[in-house]
Parts: structure tokens; sequence; C-alpha cells
């Protein structure tokens, strides 16, 4: 008998593993578990369109006919608390025992929630599941008074829909600037005033300390490091994520910023692999271990470990790229550029805004904005075998797709 795959996670990972495997022709049983009472869905649009329309069909990866026709189980709500290396199998919460031939760890990343006291408060929320966006979407349905910890993607697309739909908001980014564990300074620079021209206030370079907590219970705002208060009667913490790897730690798994796998996904465990926000992976280009939170590296992950399952000899060197809406921008990135030594600001017609971004002369990654061309051309570039120099950019005038262009062509 064989036993199949057994994925922890139902997320765009874990979707992309089972319908992956049975694309290349996996024929043996595929068991998803998940602890959401839902069919796997698409987590990006839960701070953008989801919150305002709350269409769970609209966000959902497949229909539950696509899991019945290629005869993959899932099983939902569930949660796994023990892997049994040992004898191949997982116990989930309510007794059930499943084998499995090859197990994947999609379990992903939670939102971090800081030592802040009064987070507790009603009124005070996080946006990681559907849960969450339909309680935020009901609190909007009255005005409001928002606080939002945190200037980086969820935080900034929240508050770019909050604003849209009349209410106030202020959000609080301890950094110096936006969304800085990610971008340029240029890029950082330009939502700023782009945030601040639609209506948020932005409180930078101060942390939150504390909740204020009327007698209600209800949170009724935050005081700053900075000794300054500020009123609220909603609070969204959107300070980052933490991988879940509890799981894997307990079953004896090297864990260091996630469950540590080799340049094909594998853990020192050959039966277990993991992939997506819980996985610590080695970088394709600089070679250190690295964890992406990124839905295109959990669907790259998934497709090289479908590979790898059926028989290929697989390695991870997809190019990382990432994106987020907020209002009328749309923010793409193509590479990693957080090594950089130099950037390079470009504004085109359109209100197309690039960011180059180099080490040593080295293009290492491009940031656009409204520039879909452009980021296609940055990806292509940025997989040439003999990569592009500032040298080569400046003789073009930064002209990226002719220069994607012109080293496609042969000769």
């Amino acid at each position: 008998m064989s036993y199949g795959v057994v994925i922890i996670g139902t997320g765009q990972g874990g979707f992309q593993l089972a319908a992956s495997l049975r694309q290349e022709g996996y024929q043996s049983p595929i068991t998803m578990v998940g602890d959401e009472d839902c069919l796997p869905y698409q987590r990006p649009p839960l701070s953008k369109a989801y919150l305002k329309d709350g269409r769970l069909d609209a966000i959902q990866l497949r229909p539950a006919s696509f899991y019945e026709r290629n005869s993959i189980d899932i099983v939902v709500p569930e949660r796994v608390t023990v892997i049994n290396r040992a004898s191949r199998t997982v116990e989930t919460l309510t007794g059930r025992t499943l084998p499995y031939e090859h197990l994947v760890l999609a379990t992903g990343a939670r939102s971090f929630i800081p030592p802040i006291p009064g987070l507790e408060a009603a009124k005070v929320h996080s946006l990681k599941t559907t849960a969450d966006a339909n309680d935020l979407r009901d609190a909007l349905t009255t005005s409001r008074k928002i606080i939002v910890i945190g200037g980086g993607f969820i935080g900034l697309e929240f508050a770019a829909v909050a604003i849209s739909l009349g209410h106030q908001v202020t959000v609080v980014e301890a950094a110096s600037r936006l969304m800085a564990r990610v971008v340029s300074e240029p890029m950082s620079e330009t939502f700023r005033v782009f945030h601040e021209q639609m209506g948020s206030e932005l409180v930078l370079g101060a942390s939150v300390v504390e909740v204020a907590v009327g007698h209600d219970g209800l949170a009724r705002g935050v005081r700053l490091s900075d000794g300054r208060s500020i009123e609220g009667d909603m609070i969204l913490v959107a300070a980052g994520v933490r991988p879940n790897t509890e799981l894997a730690a307990a079953a004896g798994l090297q864990v260091a910023n996630g469950i540590v796998v080799n340049s094909s996904l594998m853990t020192a465990d050959p039966s277990i692999s993991a992939l997506g926000d819980c996985a610590a992976f080695p970088c394709p280009s600089s070679g250190g271990m690295i964890r992406l939170e990124s839905v295109q590296a959990a669907t790259d992950h998934a497709r090289t470990i479908a590979r790898r399952i059926v028989g290929k000899s697989v390695t991870y060197d997809a190019l990382p790229w990432f994106w987020s809406d907020q209002g009328t921008l749309k923010l793409q990135i193509a590479g990693l550029g957080q090594a950089a030594d130099e950037d390079v600001a470009v504004v085109r017609p359109e209100g197309r805004q690039l960011v180059f971004r180099f080490k040593m002369g080295q293009l290492l990654s491009v940031e656009t904005i409204n520039a879909a061309g452009e980021h296609m051309a940055a990806r292509q570039l940025l997989r040439h075998p003999s990569g592009v120099s500032l040298d080569a950019l400046e003789a073009r005038d930064f002209d990226i797709v002719g220069l994607a262009k012109a080293l496609k062509e042969p000769g």
C-alpha cells in the first residue's frame, strides 16, 4: 500500500504542491491538513479586495470539484500536533493518525504580536486569515479612528483601504521609513508622500509601548516611545510575522529562522520537506540561508518539491519577486536588494517609477511602480547568466526593456 504525500498546511504553497504533483503524474494518495475550515485560498487579497467585498469564492484557489477530480483529500479544520519520524506518521488534535511516504511542511507564518501591554483589549485586530478579515470588515462598517502598528506591506495596504472607506488612519512605524526591511529609501519616500496625500497620518521612528484601555475593556489609543499619545477606537497590529516551526522543532528537525532545508528544499530527514514562509533555504545567488515571505516563493518551492518527489533532479533557483497593491500604486520587486550599496531612481512617463539597486556595480534588484513591462524585463535581466552592470544600464539611459530585448537577441 502506498501512503503517499501528506501536506501540513492548506495555504497557497500547500495547494500548489498538491496540484503540481498531479500535473507531474504522481498517482499515490495526497492528503492536505489545515486548521482553517475552508478550501485553500489566496491570502494577499485579505488586506485589499476581500476587506471590501468579503467574497470567499473570489479568493478560493480552486472549487471543491478540483480536489475531488484530482483525488486530493482535504482534512479541515484539523491541526497536526505530532510528527513521528520513526513511524512516518502524523497525529492530529482529534486523535487521527495519518501515515506518509513523504511529508511536506507548508505551515506558513503567523502574525507577530509584540509584547505591548494592552494588546489583549477588544478592538485590537491582526490580519492573517479570513476570520481576521471578516472581523475587520465588520469593524469598518462604522466610522473609525484607526491606528495601524507597522508600516510594512499589510499595514499600508490596509491603511489605503480604510482611508478609501472614509476612516481616519494613523500608521505608527518604529523604523525611520516605511517598508524599510524590503524596499530602497527612494521607494519608501514615494510611498510616504502617497499615503500622506491620501490622508493617512504617518508616525515614523517611534514605537508603541502601551495600548490605552478604557474601563469597558476597549482599546482607546496608544502611547509611544517618545512620550506622545494617539487616540483611536480600533487598532490593527501589522508588525510582521513569525514562521511556524514548532512542529518541526519538536520532531527534532533543525530550525533557524525557519525550518532548515537544502537547495532542493529537503530537511535532514529525506522523507520531509518544507516550503514557503516557514522554510529557511540557501539563497541561489548568495548561498546564504534566507527565508522569503512571498506567495511566488511558496509556489516555486512547491513546484520544485513536486518534481523531486516524482524522481526528477532539481535545485531551487527561481528568481524571487514580490508585489504590493496600495491604493492606485502597484509596487513590484524583482530580485533581492537588501545588500545593495547604490540605488538609482528613475521616473518615466504616466507615473511609472523605477529604482535600480546595485552592489559593487552589479544589478541586484529592480523596484517598480505601475510599470509591469519594466518589471517583466527586470525578471528577465536578473536571470541573465553574466548578470547586468550599472555601466550597461547607464549606457542605455536605464531603458531596461530595450536592454532585455538586446540581450535576448542572438549575436
